[in-house]
């Protein structure tokens, strides 16, 4: 599939990229400037985070997607408009450029949407076995699972996850929407000089595509310094290992949501996966381990040695069998 629908010459990308970045990262610091003026800090994996952190967690996810938008509107708007007659800038100009709409075939969205669910559900499944097998994760055991709660928790995930959805649209429109499939475009543009950066121009120039996963994760794993900072992502660990770890994770998880988003042709599905990843896994984590046992991020779950293993092994699956090239989806 073609990433962008209209590309943009590269002064355009490259400034596009920068304007972006900064009304992103800004937006996040600013909604965590109250938690960082208190003082807040985050010590114990079970803690669970009150109605002010909730507020400005909630106010720094939108910041991705608003930068989009405002990259797409009033940046790389003036180009787009002039080759398509003034539609680029318009409302479905807007979609088309942040892949915001269903998965495509329409007749397969649903099996669309469910796939993140199911993938993002069986590596967490396959994280928590084999730290169990290891030692670093207190699994109960089964003999401490009950139907009733197992399902009850389960309800419950699936409404927090419709509750919360919105958010990681925030997110996603920004990432995956906006900043992955333009610097595709611009290593490609590099790479390839003039025939790159046309419309039939080369996507998967092998360089260019492990750049721009390689990027896209780092960025995304910076711009949450903030809370990483406040021990949100890993507490009571020091920020200098806190970091490392989450760029880590996010350059690992980026190629799975980056694939699902390939594969549909929309942002959608993408939404659905890091949804789950930040909600559903991280209460499986909690929900199948000893209550009395102390957890440990760092040891546990996706954002751990042992979900860096799993996720490892997945995304060399996909990229060994082609799966993260966009030109295995076609052209349209």
């Amino acid at each position: 599939m073609t990433l962008l629908t209209q590309s943009p010459p590269g002064t355009v990308r490259r400034r596009g990229l920068v304007v972006y970045l900064v009304l992103a990262y800004a937006g996040m610091w600013a909604a965590m400037a109250p938690l960082l003026a208190d003082g807040y800090r985050r010590a114990d994996a079970r803690e669970e985070v009150g109605g002010l952190e909730q507020l400005c967690i909630g106010a720094a996810m939108f910041a991705p997607a608003l930068a989009a938008l405002f990259v797409v509107r009033f940046v790389e708007r003036g180009r787009e408009d002039g080759r398509a007659g003034g539609r680029a800038g318009g409302r479905g100009g807007v979609r088309d450029a942040l892949a915001l709409h269903w998965p495509r075939p329409r007749a397969r969205a649903v099996r669309a949407c469910l796939l993140p669910v199911a993938v993002l559900g069986g590596l967490t499944a396959a994280v928590l076995v084999l730290g169990t097998l290891a030692g670093s994760y207190p699994f109960a055991g089964f003999g401490a699972l009950h139907a009733g709660a197992v399902g009850s928790w389960a309800v419950q995930g699936v409404i927090g996850m419709a509750v919360s959805l919105p958010l990681f649209f925030g997110e996603e429109l920004g990432w995956q929407g906006f900043l992955f499939p333009r610097l595709v475009r611009l290593g490609a543009g590099t790479q390839g000089g003039a025939a790159a950066g046309t419309e039939g121009g080369s996507e998967d120039g092998t360089g260019a595509l492990v750049r721009a996963y390689l990027l896209t994760g780092t960025a995304f794993a910076l711009w949450h310094l903030p809370p990483l900072l406040m021990g949100g992502q890993y507490p009571g660990r020091p920020w200098y290992v806190a970091v490392p770890a989450f760029v880590v994770s996010c350059v690992l998880v980026l190629p799975v949501f980056t694939w699902l988003r390939l594969r549909s042709g929309s942002v959608v599905p993408a939404v659905l996966a890091h949804t789950f990843a930040s909600s559903m896994s991280v209460s499986m984590v909690k929900e199948f381990a000893d209550p009395a046992a102390e957890l440990d991020p760092l040891t546990m779950g996706l954002g751990g040695w042992p979900g860096w293993i799993v996720l490892g092994a997945f995304v060399a699956f996909l990229a060994c069998t082609g799966r993260l090239r966009p030109s295995r989806y076609g052209r349209g």
